[in-house]
């Protein structure tokens, strides 16, 4: 075989062997960093990135919202508002007594600072304050958003009414499927913690060994979506769809009842 050839069979070997060890790296890299959680809501034509607190936070606005009985109209009004004034995050911190989702004042009567930064209670204060707004049900969202806010910037809240909306539909289950989350969790000894009872305060749900008409079985569904990892949920199913932490997709699957079904980590023995 002449020397040229025998070179050319050569650098084609190590190149194969470059391509091999690097894919091998990379793949290793992707198992050992895994990707950061993060969650998307799609509504109609429109996605959102949220990270894993905000999509608790924005669950948690909307199941309380609905569970005060209220349309989803209420449910994008609260989310804009949350949006424009903490950027859907708990913020221990605002101006002058501010503080949490809505930067609620404790000096103004919202309540303790424990209570503001307890965003169901944040929530519920909220809604409160909006239904007793004249015509808040007919009125714009940032119009009713700042009845309720009363903020030096009385239209800001104009800029968050799509990403406002298509989070509400998502989270009410006017969108199916509409929030996805994607984590992995480390493994633990120790069980699970229990969600039952903020489940109940906030959604006003105390079992889920029950049927749930659409979309409330999805607003169920989505809520354990967005605080799956607080409580080591990975998986979640309902209607024939079912999400996983570990692809952060809805997929098809069984059975297609009207229960919603989950599971939690198990502990590591």
């Amino acid at each position: 075989m002449a020397v040229t050839a025998v070179r050319r069979i050569g650098a084609g070997v190590v190149a194969v062997t470059l391509v091999a060890a690097a894919l091998f790296i990379t793949l290793s890299l992707r198992h050992r960093n895994p990707p950061s959680p993060s969650c998307r809501v799609s509504a109609g034509a429109e996605t959102y990135t949220l990270d894993i607190d905000q999509a608790a936070n924005s669950t948690t606005i909307a199941a309380v919202g609905k569970r005060l009985g209220l349309p989803n109209h209420a449910v994008t009004v609260a989310l804009a508002a949350a949006l424009q004034e903490s950027r859907l995050r708990n913020l221990p911190y605002g101006d002058r007594d501010s503080l949490g989702l809505f930067q609620q004042r404790p000096s103004q009567g919202w309540g303790t600072s424990a209570e503001i930064l307890t965003p169901s209670y944040a929530a519920a204060a909220f809604f409160r304050e909006l239904i007793r707004v004249t015509g808040w049900a007919t009125l714009p969202i940032t119009v009713a958003a700042q009845e309720v806010q009363r903020s030096g910037a009385p239209t800001a809240y104009a800029q968050w009414e799509t990403q406002a909306r298509a989070l509400a539909m998502a989270l009410t289950g006017e969108t199916e499927a509409g929030l996805s989350c994607r984590f992995s969790l480390a493994r633990s000894h120790d069980p699970a913690p229990t969600f039952a009872s903020s489940m109940g305060n906030e959604l006003g749900v105390t079992s889920l060994d029950t049927s749930f008409a659409s979309p409330r079985g999805w607003t169920v569904a989505t809520w354990l979506v967005g605080h799956a990892e607080q409580f080591r949920v990975t998986t979640v199913s309902f209607h024939g769809r079912e999400w996983r932490a570990s692809t952060g997709r809805w997929r098809a699957t069984t059975p297609t009842d009207d229960r919603v079904h989950f599971l939690q980590q198990a502990a590591v023995s």
